[in-house]
Formats: structure tokens, C-alpha cells, sequence
């Protein structure tokens, strides 16, 4: 993680009102919102087939809508929206990073989230005059649009949050999740912001506007399907001593059996920092090229690489605290792009890797025990 970053998540996190409660925000969000739409919708009856138009028309012009706020309001400063601006290409934006675009707990959905008040202003101010003016016309037609603004509103929470999830959970390997997380992360490079994804659930308008970027993620993270194994232990001392000395790759040859020449920066390794490591894994040889993804000291780190036969892999530590220790946990997601190699690996090398992670696991306690002092990582 580079160092602005991280010094900017220290700074909002210890402005966070200390009462401040992520669930009873996320709730209220959710049921008033689940609660003013079925109060738009309890007044529907018999809908003609013409009037069911109403629902897509609403919900395109919801996108249109949510397309402009954000690319004319969140990301270009005017007198009338200083404060969104600020708490978007502010606040947001500093805090989520490509490489870094994952919360950390659920105190960070303040970051994430829009102010409670928000949803009630919406509905009240503008969803509710809309509402009764159309009921002037065609009941039906006006409860259905007054849904929809509000499910909107809420698509749009839902789907945002979703693509700062952790890349561990399930939810992120949903189809349209993932892609929709893809373009969110590269609307939040500091070259792109200002031009480019600003849709959040469907890209129509950034299609319609010519504003839509795509590249692709690196292949070794579309393929299917991986192999992935996990594993777990307690290790003495604090878990950012503990994620510090495991996430310097210079050291995994003293506690992985399977790393045998690591050449790269010395320290713990950061987003973005690059690393090459000889290997010897379920019996064979091989080197790898790995890239740093993510590093939130004393929780989470994680790398990617790609190898020799076709492998492609991911790598990810965790640390939570204890009792007076760490507990780390340590998954493997890995793939061949051969169908030899795939063969194999179902046959005979799962079960030689998974034999050596949990051995690796047992040598990075008794090495984290001899390397870490009160102070942090010998080095």
C-alpha cells in the first residue's frame, strides 16, 4: 500500500465519531429503503401492459441521473456540491486506491456508504413530488416510479459496496459483481476519475457517452477453475510484527520448503512492488514473477504471479489478534494453463502442495518466534 494511502485510511479512521455504528447505518439504509418502496408499490393495482413501462424508463433515467451526479458533481468542483465533492474525490477516492480498493471492517462502510440522512432526503424531497404529481394522472404509473427511485438508490449502495468487498468473498466472484468491480477500479486510477466508468450497477450510459474504459484482468485471474487450499495457525507476537516478517519475501526461504531463492527488496513488500522467486513445488522446478496487490499492515496481504508450465497463482495472508498472539491464515489459489499440467495437479501435485503449505505454516511459527523481538522484524 503506498504510504499516502495508508496514512490517509489512519487519519479518517480516527476522525470516525467514536459512537458511530456501521450496521445501524447499513441497516437503517437498507430497511427504510425496502419499507418507502413498498409503500410506493402498496398502491399498484392491475397494471396495464403500458404502464409496466414505467419500470425500465425509471430505472434508465435513474442511470443517466447517477451517471451525471457523479461525473459533473463527484469529480469537478462546484459551489453548490462542495461538500460531495469533497467526501467523493476527497475523502473516498483517497481512501480507495488501485491495489487498494478493499475495506478493511465494516467501520470503513462510513468511506463507502452515503450519509443515512441521504436516502430520506431523497425519498421525502424528490421521489415523493414525483410521486403526487404523477398520481394526478395515472396512479399505477406513479407508484411504480416512485419505487423505482427509491430500489435505485438502493442498487446503487448495494452495488458500491459490493465492489469494496474483500476479493476472499464469494460475493466478488458473482458475474456481473465482478465485472462491475473490474470498472470501479479503474475508474478510481487518478488518470481516469475524471473521465471515465462513472455508472455503478449498469454501464449503458458510460457506453451511450463514449466514457466506458475497459482493459481486461490479467489472464491468470479469468481462467477457471482454480485449486485453492487454505491454512491456519497461531503465532506469537502482534499481528503487523507478524504480517510484516511473512509478507518479506526475502525471507520465505528460511519457512517455505517450497521457496528457494527469493531476489527483490528486503522489507516488508508493499502494493505495486515487484519480485522474482526460484521454486521447487509438488516436486518440480520452476520461477515465478510476482506482483503485490495489496498490504494493509497487521491485516491483510496479497500477490500475484505467473510461472514456468503454464502456472498462475495467488497468494494471500491474513492476521487477526489472539489472545497474545496472531492467528495467520494463509490461502492459495493457483491454476495450469495445460491440460498435462492439470492432470497432474489433480492427480498427484494438490496433494504434494497442500503437504508443503501446512509444513510451511509449522516453519513460520518457529521462525517468526526466533526473527520477531518486542520492537518488530529483525532484520
Amino acid at each position: 500500500m503506498r504510504q499516502t494511502t495508508e496514512a490517509f485510511r489512519s487519519r479518517y479512521r480516527a476522525d470516525i465519531h467514536p459512537r458511530y455504528n456501521p450496521w445501524l447505518h447499513g441497516g437503517f439504509v437498507l430497511l427504510f429503503g425496502l419499507l418507502a418502496i413498498g409503500a410506493f408499490w402498496s398502491s399498484v393495482h392491475q397494471v396495464l401492459p403500458l404502464e409496466w413501462l414505467a419500470v425500465p424508463l425509471t430505472l434508465l433515467f435513474f442511470n443517466f441521473g447517477v451517471y451525471t451526479v457523479h461525473r459533473h458533481l463527484g469529480h469537478h468542483k462546484k459551489n453548490f456540491a462542495r461538500m460531495f465533492y469533497a467526501r467523493h474525490a476527497g475523502d473516498h477516492h483517497s481512501f480507495f486506491a488501485p491495489g487498494n480498493m478493499t475495506y478493511d471492517s465494516a467501520r470503513d462502510w462510513r468511506v463507502i456508504l452515503f450519509p443515512a440522512w441521504l436516502i430520506v432526503m431523497h425519498t421525502l424531497v424528490i421521489t415523493l413530488p414525483v410521486w403526487w404529481m404523477l398520481k394526478q394522472f395515472d396512479a399505477n404509473v406513479a407508484g411504480l416510479v416512485g419505487g423505482c427511485l427509491v430500489l435505485g438508490y438502493l442498487t446503487y449502495e448495494v452495488f458500491h459496496a459490493c465492489e469494496h468487498l474483500p476479493p476472499s468473498n464469494p460475493v466478488t466472484r458473482w458475474p456481473w459483481i465482478r465485472q462491475m468491480r473490474r470498472l470501479h477500479e479503474l475508474h478510481h486510477r487518478r488518470e481516469l476519475m475524471q473521465e471515465r466508468n462513472f455508472n455503478i450497477v449498469f454501464p449503458l450510459t458510460d457506453y451511450l457517452f463514449g466514457t466506458l474504459y475497459w482493459e481486461p484482468e490479467p489472464t491468470y485471474l479469468t481462467r477457471t477453475p482454480m485449486t485453492r487450499m487454505q491454512h491456519q495457525i497461531t503465532i506469537a507476537g502482534n499481528p503487523i510484527d507478524v504480517l510484516a516478517y511473512a509478507s518479506t519475501a526475502t525471507r520465505w526461504p528460511e519457512w517455505h520448503p517450497s521457496s528457494l531463492k527469493v531476489e527483490g527488496q528486503s522489507g516488508p513488500l508493499h502494493a505495486g512492488s515487484r519480485f522474482e522467486e526460484d521454486i521447487r513445488a509438488g516436486g518440480r522446478e520452476g520461477h515465478l514473477s510476482w506482483a503485490v496487490s495489496e498490504y494493509l499492515p497487521g491485516r491483510r496481504w496479497s500477490a500475484r504471479a505467473q510461472g514456468d508450465h503454464g502456472l498462475s497463482l495467488e497468494v494471500t495472508y491474513e492476521c487477526e489478534a489472539e489472545g497474545d498472539g496472531t492467528r495467520f491464515v494463509r490461502t492459495l489459489e493457483y491454476q495450469f494453463s495445460g491440460l498435462g499440467m492439470r492432470i497432474a495437479n489433480r492427480f498427484l501435485l494438490k496433494r504434494r502442495i497442500d503437504h508443503e503449505s501446512a509444513a510451511s505454516m509449522l516453519a513460520l511459527r518457529e521462525m517468526a518466534h526466533k526473527r520477531l523481538t518486542p520492537t518488530g522484524v529483525t532484520v
